[in-house]
């Protein structure tokens, strides 16, 4: 099998999962897109959203699609072998995580930016993906520790990588909560970082922050810009109004209003972080190619200080 069939047929692939992931999604559990012990009768409960055709679904598939077939192509060679020998000598456990994970972390992204909500049923799955990936580290090796290196150091970088993830934000969140008396990352944030700290390890973290990180800002900023434009157009408006202070309540009245999912000043910061674990999943050999001097070199530092 040439590497143009295979990744032929991982386009054919993402197709098919990202459209699985569409009537997946759509027939989770009300209570799986709700927060923790939400009450259908309160006065501000609303449905889950759910994907649409247009345009959830489409871009469930390109993602997929994107994702499987750059998988393909960087991972040929550990694959596909000489004598068209599938999987003779090459990392099938691995390759089963991505294919697995890449989905999962497509219903992420799609949950937490339609209803602000990660659900534990995803971050438990990329967990114990990861954990199959360390697995995969002794099975089958990893790129990036050589025959030399300490033993259980791929497992142990995962597990520091998973408490490092989730003990970062869980420090951002108390200080937000403290000091600032407002919510800086969802413990499904935490949660979630800490299951992709498990999913890529201390070598994929860096990646993922990276890519989250400036990811993020692409959307921040003009989120940033549009919420001083509505500022500047709600202080015009109060105003220009025969009576200023009951304008301002009325607009005060309609923020409060709003569903929490629904506020237009909110960037949910899941799905980068999940777009950041699938990054450095399908794209690894890369990854290894170009940053392994900087990772031997910072080993080196850490263990010979």
């Amino acid at each position: 099998m040439d590497r143009g069939l295979f990744i032929v047929i991982a386009i054919a692939l993402g197709i098919a999962v990202g459209f699985l992931v569409s009537v997946v999604f759509n027939k989770l559990p009300e209570s799986w897109l709700q927060d923790y012990g939400y009450d259908p009768s309160a006065p501000d409960f609303r449905l889950s959203k759910r994907m649409k055709l247009v345009p959830h679904t489409i871009i469930s598939c390109i993602f997929c699609v994107c994702a499987y077939a750059t998988a393909a192509y960087f991972n040929y060679s550990r694959f596909i072998l000489q004598g068209n020998i599938l999987f003779e000598h090459g990392k099938p456990i691995r390759m089963s995580v991505v294919l697995l994970a890449i989905p999962v972390i497509m219903i992420v992204m799609i949950s937490d930016r339609l209803n602000r909500i990660i659900p534990d049923q995803c971050w438990i799955a990329l967990l114990i993906l990861g954990i199959i990936s360390a697995v995969a580290d002794f099975t089958e090796g990893s790129v990036w520790y050589y025959s030399d290196s300490f033993t259980y150091w791929p497992i142990i970088s995962r597990f520091i990588a998973m408490l490092l993830g989730a003990g970062v934000l869980f420090l951002i969140e108390f200080i937000c909560e403290t000091f600032l008396g407002r919510e800086g990352m969802g413990q499904g944030d935490m949660k979630l970082l800490g299951a992709c700290g498990m999913l890529v390890g201390l070598e994929g973290m860096l990646v993922l922050v990276y890519v989250a990180v400036f990811s993020a800002l692409i959307f921040a900023i003009p989120l940033f810009i549009n919420k001083r434009r509505r500022i500047a157009r709600e202080e015009k408006e109060i105003r220009e109004s025969s009576n200023p202070v009951k304008k301002r309540q009325e607009l005060r009245a309609a923020k409060a209003n709003i569903h929490f999912a629904d506020d237009p000043d909110y960037l949910a910061f899941g799905p980068f972080l999940a777009l950041g674990a699938a990054v450095y999943l399908v794209l690894e050999p890369l990854l290894y190619e170009h940053l392994i001097g900087y990772y031997v070199v910072l080993r080196e530092i850490i263990f010979h200080a």
